[in-house]
């Protein structure tokens, strides 16, 4: 008997997020996921320079280092030769966090939470993970398909954000969006036509949990993301000429949610 088509798409799914790998470089992000148990390590590549700086955390991480010389690093590792590696990468798996009702129902931090609609640029997501960890959400939410895989640039731009602050990434963003709205929270939209303003918007969501939901730089939130919010708002500006990236606006959003 032949398995269900959702049987055998979930099961390669599966396998191909099994095979997915990424090469992590900086000494920052490489030093996080050293001190990170549940980061599953494969190679570490370090300079000797910079195998001394990470010395605590490579006993820690039990890890064997390859020693290279500066000079034949970038043949050494798959990462772009422009990258700013610092002497060291480290070859792993993108972490599992778990599931949404997992994560956002009952884990750590305040009830809160950032969705991000197509934001692609690993730069943007890497900010939006640090201002999360520093506002204490509980989870940054991005569709599989068309945003910021897990990679190096992603998380050297997080600044070791990418270790503590859960990155889930789900198959149908508006599907998660309803899964939220199940469980009490509040779905915000960031549009920049609203009429609401972020503070007049997190205010009449009382004490609800809130769910940030902000869209790519440009085409914003997609139609279908948009009619999935219970409120849209927006950021209000000094002069009609004001315009701020995602991931500015991702503070400024989570700083009003956590002092309404």
């Amino acid at each position: 008997m032949e398995k269900p088509k959702w049987v055998v798409d979930k099961e390669r799914a599966k396998r191909a997020a099994a095979a997915e790998t990424v090469w992590l470089f900086g000494l920052h992000a490489v030093r996080d996921a050293l001190m990170n148990p549940a980061r599953e390590r494969m190679r570490l590549v370090v300079t000797k320079n910079a195998a001394d700086k990470l010395y605590d955390a490579i006993i820690a991480s039990g890890m064997e280092p390859e020693i290279v010389d500066p000079r034949k690093f970038d043949k050494a590792v798959e990462i772009d030769t422009e990258s700013v590696h610092q002497g060291a990468a480290l070859h792993a798996r993108p972490l599992s966090w778990g599931s949404v009702e997992d994560v956002c129902l009952t884990g750590a931090g305040a009830p809160l939470v950032v969705l991000l609609d197509r934001v692609t640029d690993p730069h943007n997501v890497g900010a939006i993970l640090r201002s999360a960890e520093v506002f204490g959400a509980r989870a940054v939410i991005a569709p599989a398909r068309h945003s910021a895989p897990e990679t190096g640039a992603l998380a050297k731009t997080a600044s070791g954000a990418l270790e503590r602050q859960p990155y889930l990434r789900v198959q149908n963003l508006a599907d998660a969006m309803e899964s939220l709205r199940e469980m009490g929270f509040e779905l915000i939209g960031l549009d920049g036509k609203a009429e609401l303003t972020i503070a007049e918007g997190v205010a009449q969501a009382g004490t609800r949990p809130i769910a940030l939901v902000l869209g790519a730089e440009g085409p914003g939130l997609r139609e279908k993301t948009r009619e999935t919010c219970d409120r849209l708002v927006k950021i209000p500006f000094a002069t009609d000429f004001g315009s701020l990236n995602v991931s500015n606006a991702a503070a400024i959003s989570l700083y009003a949610a956590v002092n309404r």
